[in-house]
């Protein structure tokens, strides 16, 4: 595989191969992404989830995503499993074009730590 060098070249090469690898033909948007980051991060990938817990599931992809950053850092476990994490610093207000790529970048990161491009 040639070496993906750009923010929107990864984007596009994470997107395709993470829609050929859990979605049935529709390509996976950045929710269904984080959705699935959350679900890797819980380590409970073998059960069904509720609403709410979906909902908390994105929670925690985002604040493991941008903890890099320095908006969150983990703090727990609670019993059931569930990772914890406590702000550090607010996040600034943005454009919804800047939180797009903050987030895709933060995306790209994740993905490039476990080595998913090579």
């Amino acid at each position: 595989m040639p070496k993906i060098s750009n923010l929107k070249e990864k984007w596009d090469f994470l997107t395709e191969k993470l829609t050929n690898q859990f979605a049935d033909g529709d390509e996976l948007n950045m929710d269904g992404i984080i959705y699935l980051i959350g679900v890797q991060e819980l380590g409970q990938a073998h059960r069904t989830f509720k609403k709410d817990e979906k909902v908390n599931l994105m929670h925690i992809a985002i604040c493991k995503l941008l903890e890099p950053y320095g908006y969150y850092e983990f703090d727990f476990f609670d019993d059931e499993g569930w990772p914890h994490y406590k702000v550090l610093t607010e996040l600034p207000n943005l454009k919804p074009g800047e939180q797009t790529v903050l987030m895709k970048e933060a995306i790209i990161n994740y993905f490039d730590a476990l080595k998913y491009f090579e």
